[in-house]
């Protein structure tokens, strides 16, 4: 009751805060002109403490838009720590903590969200701190009470983006023409994507061995780079080394042991099926005439092999046809000399004939 009753009078007086603030009247205050910079203060502090380091935030999926957002008392926390961010506010410098943020609300700066699922999963002791999916809350005032504001305007992109986001056609064109590189550029390339790639997957078995040792033996779960993972993490969040507090519930000891024993089993199996000496030789040369035709590979070699196909093929043809003209030819003689042959016998019968009169 004292809860609510307490949220109550911080709903009024943020209201009044939010009227003061945003519906003056400018006959009776100050001018339009003046009333313009007011929203261009407010911008650019919210664009100030967006941009700020120390203030928590993380992204979320709101209404399938990705969203960064913090939490109604990290905003406070961080205030109170940076008092000086307030100076840019100007003549509003003075208004508390969810004065600011309901003006800021009411200039569509930003939008409070509340957690998608509110119920705690199975296995779990309490609801997410940080919630991967949002949904509009349907009161648009400030709360410190697991309380999600979401910014809404898009925040300047960075010199190095832009840069980075060129770059991707020329990469795209660059691994495009990998075949026609010199063999010392495609060595060096070929080192080094098998080392990261190495590297990726030596990471993950090493980041489950420790996984499966603590829960096996400890009782506890432990994952090194938590977020190695993750579709929706920052860069800095992404190669975060340590854990965050397991709120889970421990593993009964029946479970461990299970799993334990399942573990030995595996590792005897996969031992007594190992491949042996012959087959891992077999497959090395394998794999490595594959790699040898992919880095062996010229354009030069290419084109001089086509046309050694080609004068093959031409030459193969003028061989036939000579072959086939020589034959010709000497089906000719043969049929020649046949006749000439044939002619005589029959003028030496002739002859015979006469003698014999």
């Amino acid at each position: 009751m004292k809860k609510a009753g307490a949220e109550k009078k911080r709903a009024r007086r943020s209201s009044a805060a939010v009227k003061s603030a945003a519906g003056r009247d400018p006959a009776t205050d100050t001018p339009p002109r003046k009333q313009g910079n007011k929203k261009d203060v407010f911008q650019l502090f919210a664009e100030k403490v967006r941009d700020h380091k120390d203030l928590v935030s993380r992204w979320a999926v709101l209404q399938e838009t990705r969203v960064e957002y913090f939490r109604g008392k990290d905003f406070v926390t961080f205030l109170k720590n940076h008092p000086e961010l307030k100076d840019i506010l100007e003549s509003d410098k003075y208004l508390e903590v969810e004065d600011i943020v309901n003006v800021l609300l009411s200039k569509n700066l930003l939008v409070r969200c509340d957690r998608v699922v509110k119920t705690v999963r199975p296995g779990k002791r309490k609801l997410s701190t940080w919630p991967a999916h949002l949904e509009i809350y349907p009161e648009q005032e400030f709360s410190d009470n697991d309380a999600f504001f979401a910014w809404t305007f898009v925040n300047k992109r960075p010199l190095w983006q832009t840069l980075l986001s060129l770059s991707w056609p020329v990469l795209t064109l660059a691994i495009c023409l990998f075949p026609v590189y010199p063999h010392q550029a495609k060595l060096l390339i070929l080192y080094s994507c098998a080392g990261v790639l190495l590297l990726i997957l030596c990471l993950l078995l090493v980041r489950a061995l420790i996984f499966g040792a603590s829960w096996i033996l400890l009782g506890k779960r432990i994952w090194i780079f938590p977020n190695i993972l993750a579709e929706e993490a920052t860069l800095r969040e992404l190669f975060r080394f340590w854990p965050q507090k397991d709120e889970e519930e421990k593993p009964k000891l029946t479970a461990r042991l299970f799993y334990a024993i399942v573990a030995v089993l595996a590792i005897l199996l996969l031992r007594h099926h190992a491949p042996d000496e012959a087959a891992r030789a077999r497959y090395q040369k394998r794999v490595s005439n594959i790699i040898d035709d992919v880095l062996e590979w010229d354009p030069r070699l290419a084109l001089s092999g086509m046309m050694d196909s080609m004068q093959s093929e031409v030459n193969g043809t003028e061989t036939n046809n000579a072959t086939d003209g020589g034959d010709g030819e000497k089906a000719a003689s043969s049929s020649d000399y046949v006749e000439h042959e044939h002619d005589e016998s029959a003028d030496d019968d002739k002859d015979l004939y006469n003698d014999h009169i």
